[in-house]
């Protein structure tokens, strides 16, 4: 799994779930297809995908600013 990250912050890409705090963050099923995500809205110089792993996780949740039990995945397309 892989999600999408700003270069800049490490801040994931999520998307917004009525209820859940903070929002679930999008994941692809492979790099390959993160990457054609992202060259396909031509942002290659501000996103980068990242393999999901523990370690991942934990910036990911910290650049949210939450502990990382609170975060969710959710596949794309949801």
């Amino acid at each position: 799994m892989f999600a999408i990250v700003y270069k800049s912050d490490g801040v994931p890409i999520c998307v917004q779930v009525s209820g859940v705090s903070p929002d679930p963050v999008v994941i692809w099923s492979s790099e390959g297809a993160a990457k054609a995500f992202i060259d396909g809205k031509g942002s290659a110089a501000e996103f980068q995908a990242v393999a999901v792993n523990d370690e991942s996780m934990e910036k990911m949740a910290k650049a949210l600013g939450c502990p990382v039990e609170n975060l969710m995945l959710e596949p794309y397309p949801s």
